[in-house]
């Protein structure tokens, strides 16, 4: 009798399994709110769940029509992780996870026409996203500076 099958078997069950990359992204979990530059922006995320999380945003703003947004991120199979959004009602678009760390991730599409970048960084009790990119050959960016608050509160004027 070989013991080469016992003992792969053996180390097939001590070895951990590959990191889920969504797993380290709890911090993003909650109801955020901006009241910053006379918009209302908010972003709602769940916990990581096997691999899953899943968000929306909405914002409102008295310089044009509300704006939403259905996102998740998941870990795939190969366990590479992608942002999936879906902006007001268009086509998704999907990013990859590229760079991570205990209180960042940042997600990368180059092939997307604006943004090509999606960072979230902790900032304390509080969370900022940025967007990046270029339109039409000019760099642009969009940043967020969102603080915790309860379910569904809102801006005190919008």
């Amino acid at each position: 009798m070989s013991l080469l099958p016992v003992f792969a078997a053996a180390l097939l069950t001590t070895t951990p399994p590959a990191q889920d990359p969504v797993a380290g992204l709890g911090w993003m979990s909650g109801y955020w709110l901006d009241c910053s530059d006379g918009r209302e922006a908010s972003e709602t995320w769940t916990d990581p769940r096997e691999g899953l999380m899943a968000g929306h945003a909405v914002t409102v703003s008295a310089q044009g029509p509300v704006g939403f947004e259905l996102a998740f991120i998941a870990t795939l199979p190969d366990g590479a992780a992608v942002y999936v959004v879906k902006p007001s009602g268009q086509d998704e678009v999907r990013f990859t996870l590229t760079e991570q760390g205990e209180d960042f991730v940042v997600f990368s599409n180059p092939d997307n026409d604006f943004p090509t970048h999606i960072r979230y960084e902790r900032d304390g009790d509080g969370l900022r996203a940025r967007i990046d990119g270029e339109i039409s050959g000019t760099p642009r960016s969009v940043e967020w500076r969102f603080e915790t608050a309860p379910l569904n509160t809102r801006c005190p004027t919008v």
